[in-house]
């Protein structure tokens, strides 16, 4: 790939950084139904995980390789440290890919070298160097990153770079790995490269930064001015801490600023030609499908897809968009996907008909799941006589939400609660040995009762973090989709259900994490930037852990 691929490349890192985030674990089909979604919305890269931090995440990315990977698809990447059993694990799992990416990395700052690599500059420049080149010999996309880029030395930085690109890196990713730039800093930054680095012609700059300054999304606009032309993002900007520069801002200012930005890529001012490939109109749809299987809610006032991003309260400001949107609107709702709920399927729909328009909204199903999905959408048609798109995707998102192997599954839920009476609970669930396990318990509302009798039949040790219930559409049928987090020797676990019974949606959600909360506790994968390489853990590391 040339240094200037005469667009913005878009590398989205929802299913690796994204699914960082505390409580944002997502299972192998969660993971697929993101992948497939993410290719319609036209990102150009998908780094779909870190496949030497465990067998289930070395499967994700291989699954997602086999399924997204297509030859008109998008670049299928994974993340490897600079270690010969990461990167080797890494060339695997992208295997079934037909366009493939290792991402490699190592610090080049001296706060990570002296205290988490601990290891000198000219370990960590050999390292860089041969590592690279191990990769390039598996694969012929390898993408190379200094981490904490925004607090090396830039000499040092500057000879990393160059040994990695000789090496054979056909991307250069320059992270602010802990928020800290501004973005006239980030801007000199990627100048700085660009002017010293002899052979920075040879490689594509790419940039990648956290929010913990709310700069990330300034800090990359800043970046593309001075040369940097892949953008490392996620939707709705999840991520670790702060969060990750969110993908649909980026891809909507470079959009409705195209004049501004067009000079920067060497064309005219007034060219209406895309700056990114993204099919904006797939960005609400996206937006959505990731909060619903993560469980990350999206606050109301969030940029471009927040649910009153496009709502006007103010009479001055309702009374100029109904002379004229443009008044106080500077991007059509339309552009990005966001429309009125379409009515399309009722009671009497059936099951084809419900599996296209499930297609058509970014789902594919496994028999099994599309069989359970239309059992629920049956039963919902039973009680509420207008099933909109909003429905359906609150419907399969708890669908694919289920965990792989979950150790219970929900049978029964009965509550009594009023004035002058103490809200109990009675739960059924059944085990993997099919057995049914019934409890009952009070609690201070019918909630708190629910919770309670489930831990009283699950014993499994975890403290109620957060509870949040929100209508899925208007009216008093609406769906009511609950989120439940549960934190656990410091992890927290997400679970997610919708019904138009919101005390039966918190039990199914209370059931989904700790389902989570139980498989987490099976598998400690590693963490691919707090998992550091010691002197002596090369040797190590090489060894296949899958």
């Amino acid at each position: 790939m040339a240094r200037d691929p005469g667009r913005v490349l878009i590398f989205d890192t929802t299913l690796r950084d994204g699914e960082q985030s505390p409580g944002a674990s997502l299972n192998l089909e969660e993971k697929l139904a993101i992948a497939q979604q993410l290719s319609r919305l036209g990102v150009d890269i998908i780094e779909a995980g870190f496949p030497f931090a465990s067998p289930g995440d070395f499967n994700a990315v291989q699954r997602i390789a086999a399924a997204v990977g297509t030859p008109e698809g998008p670049v299928i990447c994974g993340l490897a440290r600079a270690a010969q059993g990461d990167i080797r694990a890494c060339a695997e799992a992208v295997a079934p890919a037909a366009n493939r990416r290792i991402h490699t990395f190592i610090a080049t700052s001296d706060i990570h070298l002296e205290h988490k690599l601990r290891k000198s500059r000219a370990e960590v420049l050999q390292i860089a160097s041969e590592m690279v080149a191990y990769a390039r010999s598996l694969v012929d996309d390898v993408e190379f990153s200094c981490e904490d880029a925004g607090r090396s030395d830039p000499e040092f930085m500057y000879q990393v770079i160059e040994a990695a690109i000789a090496a054979g890196a056909t991307t250069i990713n320059i992270p602010d790995t802990v928020g800290y730039a501004t973005p006239a800093e980030f801007g000199a930054l990627i100048d700085g490269i660009n002017r010293h680095v002899p052979n920075i012609d040879q490689a594509v700059i790419s940039v990648h930064g956290h929010n913990d300054l709310g700069l990330a999304v300034a800090n990359f606009l800043e970046a593309v001015k001075n040369g940097a032309r892949q953008l490392e993002c996620t939707i709705n900007g999840i991520g670790e801490r702060a969060g990750n520069a969110s993908l649909e801002e980026l891809v909507m200012a470079l959009h409705v600023r195209r004049s501004y930005f067009n000079p920067f890529l060497g064309r005219p001012p007034e060219s209406a030609e895309p700056l990114t490939r993204v099919r904006t109109e797939e960005i609400t749809k996206t937006s959505r499908l990731v909060s619903n299987l993560t469980g990350m809610a999206v606050q109301p006032n969030k940029a471009i897809v927040g649910a009153n991003a496009f709502a006007h309260e103010s009479g001055i400001h309702q009374d100029g968009v109904l002379k004229n949107r443009l008044t106080y609107e500077i991007i059509d709702a339309r552009t990005v996907g966001l429309a009125d709920n379409r009515i399309s399927l009722g009671k009497l729909s059936g099951r084809s008909a419900f599996r296209a328009r499930l297609e058509e909204l970014g789902y594919n199903l496994e028999r099994d799941d599309l069989d359970d999905a239309f059992a629920r959408f049956k039963e919902l048609a039973d009680r509420k006589r207008e099933i909109s798109d909003r429905d359906l995707e609150a419907i399969v998102s708890e669908q694919v939400q289920q965990a792989d192997e979950p150790r219970y599954s929900l049978k029964r839920v009965q509550v009594s609660c009023g004035t002058g009476l103490q809200p109990t609970a009675t739960i059924t669930l059944v085990n993997t040995d099919g057995a049914e396990l019934t409890d009952a318990a009070i609690g201070t509302g019918p909630v708190d009762a629910v919770c309670q009798a489930l831990n009283q039949l699950a014993r499994v040790p975890n403290e109620l973090v957060e509870f949040s219930v929100k209508s899925v559409t208007e009216g008093i049928d609406a769906m009511g989709e609950v989120t439940i987090r549960l934190r656990a020797d410091g992890v927290l676990y997400s679970g997610h259900a919708a019904d138009t019974d919101i005390v039966v949606a918190a039990a199914q959600a209370f059931v989904n994490a700790l389902n989570r909360l139980v498989a987490g506790q099976q598998r400690t994968p590693l963490h691919p930037q707090k998992t550091g390489l010691h002197v002596g853990d090369l040797a190590a590391a090489e060894r296949p852990r899958l």
